[in-house]
């Protein structure tokens, strides 16, 4: 009989502890929110991945305060919270208030204690807008200009700088490689949009933290993480996705889940994407149409009329993308993580080319990027425990692998030519964090990496099979390696004043053997031994709860790599590019001032202007090559151009921010860039977008999610395009003088999403409603005409 008694009760408490767990969900998606702060008094707690805190703990007459830095703050009595049974819905804000991130410092910061100029795009607003790439992600940001060649690609420009010099991170791990051109490139979509848990931009130079090509900025992605249980119990969750969009046939499926253990947890992520030719928009600017392509009929090249010329023959790929994460905590000191990411592209036709005119007939018969892979290996070790040199310390170590290949094949002509390029990558990070007092923090570490890249070419009759050699693109056994350390100082000097500096010593070597067997060149060798030392100081100053400045300055640096130094190749019609043995490292000098100021925290305006000289800038110019101005490449006499290191190249501009929760369902937001650089002899640089933005009108109430918006972008006059993309005139309008330039272009898009209940979510939206014909600036490919998006979503 007692043990009956006993038992009883014992349930009794469990039930009692059961009621005083809180659960937080998203008034919008009914799903779970993580991370949501839990204060009353001096107690705090924190939703764990379920959306649940244990708050068996607080007073029964507390007042409980519920924060989080996407969601408005949700304030209630512990009565009233059991009249709800415990269970809260937060409504979403577009503010984003005491915001955390983490690419400042490499460490979670405070973005009211960090002087730069950071953009957070979140898994949720992911989920909701339907980017098909990594590049679109970026695009959501409204703040990075994407640039595409073809459909399969995706180049994203930040403040006036792109391709080599802004960086990609990816886990902590520098995603840049050693054959990173200073053209356009499509690296980024290598990642898979669905299986990225948060992304960050930072603005302006982070070659401090970073080191080089850090000059424009950085985009920190951080993909999916595995999950621990908070109790013993093991637990399975996951998501699925399904979705279809007409421009481009597209047909995508997705899936993850994570098996989470109190120790141990197991994340995996597939991702499959197929896109059929795209189709262009039929208003305006007719001379963007596709009249003809050239067809293999008859075992011979022709030239056939295209049917529709509003569809982008040829543009169409796909791509697959697996991601596998394995985390062990034996303690609350030690976390371990394994991750491993692939991912491949089909053939990808370079559409930029494949438009391409000479004697007024199509130039190409044939031109693709061959299926670009990339995997990633990395091992995650952070130890948390206070020490006399660091409180928390990370170690990463990784090897990445890269391969990409080109094919191109002239109209009329029996070979085609193949180059294939493939780089290992092996790095590795220590950081280390240490909080010195109450107010001062110091971040330290080193990094290491090696860059090792095969080349090779050849000729392949397509009658034949016959091969031959033929030139490759790069050196091949070529060496690219470099070493650093950094340190980081952040003090809070009061409640309303934060002081950021820091300092980072980078050494660079480069190794690359010349083969003369197809250009005799009038050297052997190109080596490279360099150093660079850069700083950041940084202020800000918050006189209340309603303001913040920020002014930071801050160096970046890039080092040629072996893109820059070793390749031949043609870079538009008639003009080939050729090494140079005198190229010398680019500095960037950055200033920043940053105003943010927020009215009755319901609405937030972020003004930023920066300024950027940019010293003894890599940039193209006109070049000689054994005393020659022009030679003979590809069976046709190209003018000579090289990469050299002009003198000064400034680049100025503005961010301009507004955001508003207008009222309880309806929110604002725009996004506004301008950008003007020049080189030393006053032409405009290559990767300065036209000023750029979007406005969005954002409905929300339970279940429903609405967006009404605008992309836009203003015109950049002929004489305000950089003379490499002058030469360009067929990708470009005409102005009234027959000149190529970039027209200016807007669109109306709307998206909608529906929960039908906790696990299942309908997603439908229209992007360019007008069915406006445009093309973005320095884009090959023409952007998608009407599309009708429709997706499924599940979460359980």
């Amino acid at each position: 009989m007692k043990l009956i008694y006993i038992t009883l009760i014992l349930n009794f408490i469990t039930v009692l502890a059961w009621g005083q767990t809180v659960k937080l969900v998203d008034k919008t998606n009914l799903q779970a929110i993580e991370n949501v702060v839990i204060t009353s008094g001096n107690q705090s707690v924190i939703t764990d991945i379920y959306g649940k805190a244990n708050i068996s703990s607080f007073e029964k007459d507390a007042v409980l305060s519920f924060k989080h830095p996407f969601f408005k703050e949700y304030v209630i009595s512990y009565k009233d919270l059991e009249k709800l049974n415990f269970k809260i819905a937060l409504s979403e804000s577009i503010l984003n208030l005491d915001e955390i991130v983490v690419s400042a410092n490499r460490w979670e910061q405070n973005k009211k204690e960090i002087p730069n100029k950071i953009t957070a795009i979140s898994a949720r607003e992911v989920a909701f807008e339907n980017p098909q790439t990594t590049a679109d992600l970026l695009n959501l940001s409204g703040e990075v200009f994407i640039q595409k060649s073809q459909m399969g690609g995706g180049s994203p420009m930040i403040r006036g700088f792109s391709t080599n010099r802004i960086l990609i991170v990816v886990d902590g791990v520098r995603m840049n490689n050693a054959i990173y051109r200073s053209g356009n490139l499509q690296n980024v979509i290598s990642l898979d949009a669905n299986s990225i848990e948060n992304t960050e931009v930072i603005f302006g130079p982070g070659s401090v933290i970073y080191g080089s090509d850090a000059i424009g900025g950085v985009m920190d992605f951080h993909t999916l993480q595995a999950k621990l249980s908070s109790d013993k119990n093991l637990k399975f969750s996951g998501n699925a996705l399904t979705r279809y969009s007409t421009a481009n046939i597209e047909k995508t499926g997705h899936t993850d889940f994570n098996i989470a253990g109190k120790k141990w947890a197991f994340r995996t992520s597939i991702s499959y994407s197929d896109y059929e030719d795209l189709k262009m928009g039929t208003k305006q600017h007719q001379e963007y149409t596709r009249p003809e392509y050239v067809s293999w009929i008859s075992n011979q090249d022709s030239v056939v009329k295209n049917k529709d010329i509003n569809l982008q023959k040829f543009t169409a790929y796909n791509q697959i993308y697996l991601m596998q994460k394995i985390r062990f905590r034996p303690n609350k000191h030690i976390d371990i993580q394994y991750g491993f990411q692939y991912s491949q592209l089909s053939d990808v036709p370079r559409y930029d080319r494949l438009i391409q005119y000479k004697n007024n007939q199509l130039k190409y018969a044939q031109w693709y990027y061959g299926p670009q892979k990339w995997m990633m290996n990395t091992l995650n070790l952070k130890y948390s425990k206070n020490t006399k040199f660091f409180d928390e310390a990370k170690f990463i170590l990784a090897y990445q692998n890269y391969e990409e290949s080109r094919h191109d094949r002239k109209f009329k002509k029996v070979d085609i030519r193949e180059r294939t390029e493939n780089v290992d990558i092996l790095s590795t990070n220590i950081d280390f964090d240490k909080q010195l007092n109450s107010q001062s923090y110091l971040f330290y570490g080193f990094e290491a990496l090696s860059n090792k890249i095969n080349s090779s070419g050849q000729k392949r009759n397509i009658y034949t099979g016959e091969i031959e050699p033929y030139a490759s693109r790069y050196p091949d056994n070529s060496d690219y390696s470099s070493f650093a350390a950094y340190l980081n100082y952040k003090n809070n000097i009061n409640k309303k004043m934060t002081f950021n500096a820091g300092i980072r010593y980078n050494r660079v070597l480069l190794n690359a053997d010349f083969d003369t067997t197809f250009y005799k060149f009038p050297f052997d060798d190109i080596k490279i031994n360099t150093g660079a030392l850069n700083g950041s100081l940084g202020l800000v100053y918050r006189p209340d709860n309603t303001w913040q400045l920020n002014i930071n300055l801050a160096s970046g640096f890039r080092a040629p790599n072996i893109d820059d130094v070793g390749k031949v190749f043609d870079s538009e019609p008639g003009n080939v590019v050729v090494p140079n043995e005198n190229l010398k490292p680019e500095y960037a000098y950055n200033l920043d001032l940053g105003i943010v100021k927020t009215i009755n925290k319901s609405i937030k305006i972020d003004l930023t202007g920066f300024y950027t000289v940019l010293s003894n800038a890599m940039v193209r110019r006109d070049f000689s090559f054994n005393g020659q101005d022009s030679i003979m490449y590809d069976g046709e006499l190209s003018k000579v151009e090289a990469l050299v290191n002009t003198d000064e190249a400034t680049v100025y501009g503005f961010q301009l921010g507004f955001y508003g929760d207008i009222l309880k369902s309806l929110s604002f937001k725009s996004n506004l860039t301008f950008t003007k650089g020049k080189d030393k002899k006053g032409l405009p640089l290559r990767h300065v977008a036209p000023l750029f933005g979007s406005t969005h009108l954002i409905f929300k109430v339970p279940k429903i999610h609405a967006d009404l918006y605008a992309n836009y972008n203003a015109e950049l006059s002929n004489e305000n395009l950089a003379p490499s993309e002058q030469s360009k005139g067929y990708m470009y309008a005409k102005d009234k003088d027959g000149k190529p330039y970039s027209p200016a272009w807007f669109t109306l898009n709307g998206k909608i999403s529906y929960q039908l209940n906790h696990f299942l979510q309908l997603n439908a939206g229209v992007e360019n409603i007008l069915d406006v014909r445009y093309r973005p600036y320095s884009s090959g490919i023409v952007s998608a005409g009407r599309n009708f998006i429709f997706a499924l979503r599940a979460s359980f």
